[in-house]
């Protein structure tokens, strides 16, 4: 059976879900602005109560990693995700939920052959290439400027 492109692409229209874009792309701005919000004021916290920008902004990336963590482990991170969209992916919450849930998912199969095989399987890819990025950079900048 042969079928032609205007004929498969009419098959993958008939398949495909609508897209939500006039809706999910307003509400991932929205969530993702509420996390840096809520980010923005946990460091003003700390800078009032006379914490350096540096100890200020470690103690902040603890509290979002950790918060993300907990909110993966007892399931509600997926269901904030589920309507918030683009928005969870915050650059620290999502990559702190992609680091627990495999982790989570692979529990069963033991901390070894499970958890510490599977914890980076998906940001693994983000680790490899944001250093090899990183140490590039480096060493243009090292003998370029």
């Amino acid at each position: 059976m042969s079928i032609t492109n205007q004929q498969y692409d009419q098959m993958v229209k008939d398949s495909s879900p609508p897209s939500k874009s006039i809706k999910n792309i307003p509400v991932a701005f929205l969530v993702g602005g509420m996390i840096c919000t809520i980010g923005q004021v946990i460091l003003k916290v700390f800078e009032n109560y006379n914490f350096d920008r540096i100890s200020a902004s470690t103690w902040l990336s603890i509290i979002l990693i950790l918060t993300s963590a907990v909110l993966t482990g007892f399931g509600l991170y997926e269901k904030i995700a589920k309507h918030a969209g683009a928005g969870t992916l915050v650059p620290i919450t999502g990559f702190a939920n992609s680091v627990v849930s495999p982790a989570l998912e692979c529990k069963t199969e033991g901390f070894v052959l499970g958890v510490g095989a599977k914890i980076f399987t998906i940001a693994g890819p983000v680790i490899l290439y944001g250093t090899a990025a990183s140490i590039i950079y480096g060493l243009v900048y090292y003998l370029f400027l």
